[in-house]
């Protein structure tokens, strides 16, 4: 897992540098303007319409699938996924006419304060953009059945083709009409498929038309797949209320708020999902297989390395809120007050980053166990938690209170589902875990006093820009000094692996 995970970590820091120059694209070029909103928006709603379908259908494939493979041979696995392909065909296709005949309606619900030209553009866009649930609905099925082949790279690397027609699209809208920017997302789309498609021709995926609603390996997915489409749906209603709350306390508030959930889903996506996306598969075979100890292990190994790599990255971005987001987007048409929206967001994103990546790793190990209700309910409540929070916090805190209620109910959901997977399989190393988190803490304060005084010193002789990049640097060196003396065991695994791998190699030289 370990190897694969740091192989992902590769891919995914390449994918989000794109994903970064795509988002510094849009920034440039409208900022946090209601031309952003109504464009971000058109993205958010297919997103929320469907992904919570999606998400329930991969999230439920792959132990189904890999069930499937061990009773009944691959033959019968491919026979599945080719009846899941067909029908949740039919569900796009209900979807996107829904969704095309109640445009202006939904539009209305996602953004309350949107008006005039605002809204109907953000109405031509979306009318567009919904289009590209085809493509995304068959990316999830088609993500999950080659890792359970083995291959992680192929669906680690589709950001690729997305990132590049995103960009062209934005600098070509501001050139020519600006309808290109939602065309643009559904190329965009489509061209993830179109990277799949020969890798799972290659590992033996035929598409056949096989359309059986009744058959028994649709039901237990549906079984498997209904909760977590429930407990996605809950989240979807906290985007939905985040962006509605947002888009009526200021001009460019979805926007700004957009741009702090991107760097924090950068540290989400470098190190939360290259974990899980490596661990999930797995466990899900040794919970087929019974290997309860094997399971235990893995998810506990999980939640040490996303604590050791997510908790500096928190301290870190928390300390340098207003200098990261200048770094990265204070240009173009993004001016002072964008900065200063998005710095706050961004700042109160962070103090809930470690929630948001355990909670991810603690739900697929509920998921590989094929217990889905368990985090529908602890998302249900988080959402409760977070509605309430939003309105009492955005009222005096504007767009960062939106954001401190998103990370409130994600560390709260968090400690749940840790008492409910205890309660579940009995102790998976809460005492190593809870140490390995202390002196990690520790670590990280340090690294953040020492990397936050190397930056005012530094600024009295070079330009900000350089003096962020140079702290981070020495903030990251003090870290990893401090963690290498503080004995703990992924550390010390990492450490071990490497020093193996230097000695053979110097073997060989010899």
């Amino acid at each position: 897992m370990k190897k694969t995970a740091i192989l992902l970590m590769l891919i995914t820091i390449i994918s989000k540098v794109f994903g970064f120059a795509r988002d510094i694209t849009l920034s440039y070029f409208y900022g946090a303007s209601s031309i952003s909103d109504a464009y971000l928006i058109s993205l958010t709603i297919p997103t929320v319409i469907f992904s919570f379908i999606g998400t329930g259908i991969s999230t439920g494939y792959i132990p189904m699938y890999s069930k499937i493979e061990q009773e009944y041979g691959e033959k019968e696995g491919n026979r599945y996924t080719n009846n899941l392909v067909n029908i949740l065909i039919i569900i796009c296709t209900i979807m996107i006419i829904f969704g095309l005949l109640f445009t202006d309606q939904i539009v209305k619900i996602f953004a309350l304060g949107f008006e005039g030209e605002t809204l109907a553009l953000a109405v031509k866009f979306t009318k567009i953009s919904l289009l590209g649930i085809y493509f995304t609905g068959l990316i999830y099925i088609f993500n999950g059945f080659l890792q359970m082949k083995g291959n992680y790279v192929i669906p680690a690397l589709i950001g690729f083709p997305m990132n590049f027609f995103i960009i062209l699209s934005i600098f070509l809208s501001s050139t020519t009409n600006i309808t290109v920017l939602s065309i643009g997302s559904i190329v965009a789309a489509a061209s993830q498929l179109m990277l799949l498609i020969p890798f799972i021709h290659k590992k033996g995926y035929r598409y056949k038309f096989i359309l059986d609603i009744k058959d028994k390996h649709i039901k237990n997915m549906a079984y498997i797949a209904l909760p977590v489409i429930i407990g996605v749906s809950v989240n979807q209603i906290n985007v939905l209320i985040d962006r509605t709350l947002a888009s009526s306390i200021a001009v460019g508030g979805i926007s700004a708020l957009n741009y702090a959930n991107r760097l924090n889903g950068f540290v989400q996506g470098l190190f939360v999902s290259s974990i899980a996306t490596a661990m999930y598969p797995m466990i899900s075979k040794m919970a087929a297989e019974n290997n309860v100890s094997g399971l235990k292990k893995s998810v506990s190994e999980a939640i040490n390395s996303i604590n050791l790599l997510v908790i500096p990255a928190t301290v870190g971005a928390m300390i340098f809120a207003e200098p990261v987001v200048k770094l990265l987007f204070g240009r173009g048409a993004f001016d002072p007050q964008a900065i200063s929206m998005t710095s706050v967001a961004l700042f109160y994103y962070s103090i809930g980053m470690v929630g948001f990546g355990l909670r991810e790793i603690l739900s697929r190990a509920f998921y590989s166990l094929q217990d889905t209700k368990t985090p529908m309910i602890n998302a249900a409540i988080a959402m409760v938690m977070n509605i309430v929070l939003n309105i009492i916090l955005s009222k005096y805190m504007g767009i960062g209170g939106l954001a401190l209620a998103t990370s409130i109910s994600a560390i709260f959901c968090t400690v749940l589902l840790f008492i409910s997977f205890r309660k579940k399989i009995g102790s998976f190393g809460m005492k190593n875990i809870t140490i390995s988190s202390i002196k990690i803490l520790c670590a990280s304060l340090v690294m953040g006093v020492i990397a936050k005084l190397s930056y005012t010193i530094l600024l009295k002789y070079i330009s900000a820009n350089l003096s962020l990049i140079i702290s981070i640097g020495i903030g990251a060196v003090v870290y990893f000094i401090i963690i290498y003396f503080m004995k703990i065991e992924e550390v010390d695994t990492m450490i071990n692996a490497v020093k193996k791998k230097l000695k053979r190699n110097t073997d060989v030289c010899r």
